[in-house]
């Protein structure tokens, strides 16, 4: 155990739900792990937060006054007397507190064993950014570069104005990121629509955080951004935190889309444009490319943070034979969505959503037929015909909405893209996608994404790898080819006996590292147990076929996998270990029952006796489970993976 929930860090303490990890070496001994804080799992977040804090919080006093009122309620709109206010707001502003992003330093002592940097020194660079930093303190406010801070300035608007200009409080739903060659870390807000309105207005500005109430029922606990009247059209970015100047403001770069992030890849070669690769997190979301307008010089040089700032975002098309294109996210990109009848030749409905038609409304609509959409393209042409406005009034809205006028312009509807990373060997883009299917609001294209039996709908997930060509700064869009390398599932499926892809991690011998996100509960998924660590060898007698390497704690999803500089050290963070039934307690168990294959085929049943709930890190049944980050190391201080090459610390 490295770190967990409730550790003081900087002027706050170590969130719940710790997803991404991100190591920057410092001198000698010493290096930062930034940590994402994705979400709040209600069950176990509330059986633990008084042993953890060591003090109540009133949720059984706010459920109940909840429950009076229908079970949701617009905050600002509750009087100051109002009995439900103070319960409200103690524990809304305790779980934005545990939510963010943060700075830890840590250590490597005399027995090569990484730990929490304390005792009689005072860590200079811890850090905590939380979903409410710069609410009490307007000078820790988030700054915002890019066209959309335009957006964020304009006095006349369709929606709500929070008052703030181009100024953003906190930063929340922190799930994947990545680091780029120059020492930033990249921080991606994924799962916003969860807690502030996700649709927005012709112009970019958001609708009323009343659309999205408080609500909070013991087992939900949702639209935390509007006791604090939040706009949701400032959430959804891409944040760059610098771990090595806690002076130094975190960057929202709008310039990269407002989607539901997870994932980010950095491609910094000299004499090239900046190149950032990054997925959106839904059924039917894309994968972007960013290219910057200027080139990089030094791939080194922090100056590069501001090719961030003024770039093209481009989004994918996938053919079929494995071929595809990049559109150009801009004014002048010509609408080309994909028709309704592509959906129903696979006998699937309609559920690709367009800006709504009428313009004076947030949000999307389903087209339900070619006839309709072909009206609907007679009357938009282009993007510009769809989101109004000139210079980046008018591309910033186009951004802060990418997903709609993603599928607008013809983009390839994905299934759940969860990671992106570049393969040091090759230059390929690794990308996860963790399952195919749809929520009703979108529906991955299932020309591209199918079964190994060609599945319309394939929940387990696969590994793709993309041959991209070289982005030009002044030519917009170019061509890749992509091929699916690892599919999850069953092997009696056809699958390679993983489920639903998330996280990576390439070392230097080209070794793939995967975690796994399996979130169903005695579904058909429950078959491969735990979500654990996967590891590809990249040569030898298993070269490219998964060998499980680690197993999570009950009910967790284990995230966020990175190395040391000498790659003898795997970070991982356990996230919502006990989330579906928090404390685990003696003899809380579950029997479960399944048909399972052997290698020459045959059948044979198996029973399961399956605990409920979790205690972890402790081994006491009763103890409440709390998220956490684990260091894993060989006894003998060798790589991980026989045969990979070990570096000495820097």
């Amino acid at each position: 155990m490295l770190l967990q929930w409730g550790d003081p860090v900087g002027s706050g303490r170590f969130g719940f739900n710790n997803d991404y990890l991100a190591f920057t070496p410092l001198e000698g001994q010493r290096a930062l792990l930034t940590v994402n804080f994705e979400y709040i799992s209600p069950r176990p977040w509330a059986a633990a937060y008084g042993e953890v804090m060591g003090r109540a919080l009133p949720f059984e006093a706010l459920r109940k006054l909840l429950a009076e009122r229908g079970g949701s309620v617009d905050a600002l709109s509750l009087a100051a007397d109002d009995p439900l206010r103070r319960p409200l707001l103690e524990v809304a502003s305790a779980a934005m507190q545990d939510v963010g992003l943060g700075v830890v330093e840590i250590e490597r002592s005399a027995d090569q064993r990484w730990r929490r940097r304390s005792g009689r020194f005072e860590p200079r660079y811890d850090r905590r950014i939380s979903g409410l930093t710069g609410l009490e303190r307007p000078e820790a406010r988030l700054q915002c570069s890019g066209p959309a801070a335009a957006v964020f300035r304009r006095r006349q608007r369709l929606g709500y104005d929070d008052g703030l200009g181009d100024r953003v409080i906190g930063s929340f739903a922190n799930c994947a990121g990545g680091q780029t060659p120059w020492g930033t870390v990249l921080s991606a807000e994924e799962n916003i629509q969860t807690h502030v309105v996700e649709a927005v207005y012709a112009d970019g500005s958001s609708p009323s955080p009343a659309e999205r109430p408080f609500r909070f029922d013991g087992e939900r606990l949702e639209g935390l951004g509007n006791p604090f009247g939040l706009a949701g059209n400032k959430y959804g970015w891409m944040v760059e935190i610098d771990p090595r100047r806690p002076e130094r403001p975190l960057l929202k770069h709008t310039a990269l889309g407002r989607f539901r992030h997870e994932a980010v890849a950095v491609r910094a070669r000299a004499g090239e444009p900046l190149v950032v690769y990054s997925g959106c997190d839904r059924h039917g979301g894309h994968l972007y490319r960013y290219v910057s307008a200027a080139i990089v010089r030094d791939p080194r040089d922090p100056a590069n943070s501001r090719l961030l700032e003024r770039g093209r975002l481009e989004v994918a098309r996938f053919d079929a034979n494995g071929g595809g294109e990049w559109i150009p996210l801009q004014p002048q990109t010509l609408l080309n969505p994909l028709p309704p009848s592509h959906f129903s030749r696979f006998d699937l409905p309609p559920v690709l959503p367009l800006p709504h038609s009428d313009r004076s409304k947030a949000g999307a609509e389903l087209l339900e037929s070619d006839a309709q959409l072909k009206a609907y393209r007679h009357r938009f042409r282009t993007l510009a015909d769809l989101y109004p406005g000139r210079g980046d009034e008018q591309l910033g809205a186009i951004l802060i909405d990418a997903h709609l006028a993603a599928n607008a312009a013809g983009a390839t509807p994905t299934a759940r893209p969860e990671d992106t990373e570049l393969d040091p060997r090759t230059g390929d883009l690794l990308i996860t996608f963790t399952a195919g299917g749809s929520e009703g609001e979108g529906q991955a294209d299932p020309a591209i994404f199918r079964g190994p039996g060609g599945e319309s709908s394939w929940p387990f997930g696969w590994l793709m790898r993309l041959e991209d060509s070289r982005a030009g700064a002044e030519q917009p869009g170019g061509a890749f080819r992509w091929r699916m390398a690892a599919t999850g599932g069953t092997p009696w499926q056809g699958g390679m006996g993983f489920a639903n892809p998330d996280n990576l991690a390439i070392d230097r011998s080209g070794n793939v590292w995967m975690v796994t996100d399996r979130a169903a509960v005695n579904g058909s998924a429950d078959v491969f147990g735990n979500n654990a660590c996967w590891v590809f060898p990249a040569t030898g007698a298993a070269g490219g076929e998964p060998m499980l390497f680690a197993t999570g704690p009950m009910e967790c999803e284990l995230t966020g996998p990175c190395f040391d500089s000498s790659e003898t050290t795997l970070f991982l963070a356990v996230q919502h270990p006990g989330e579906d039934n928090a404390t685990h307690r003696s003899g809380d168990e579950e029997v479960q029952a399944y048909t399972l294959r052997d290698r020459d085929g045959g059948r044979f049943e198996q029973l399961r006796q399956v605990p409920l709930g979790s205690n972890w890190p402790s081994t006491a049944a009763g103890t409440a489970p709390r998220p956490g980050v684990v260091a894993i190391q060989r006894l003998d201080g060798k790589p991980l993976l026989a045969g990979s090459p070990g570096r000495t610390q820097t």
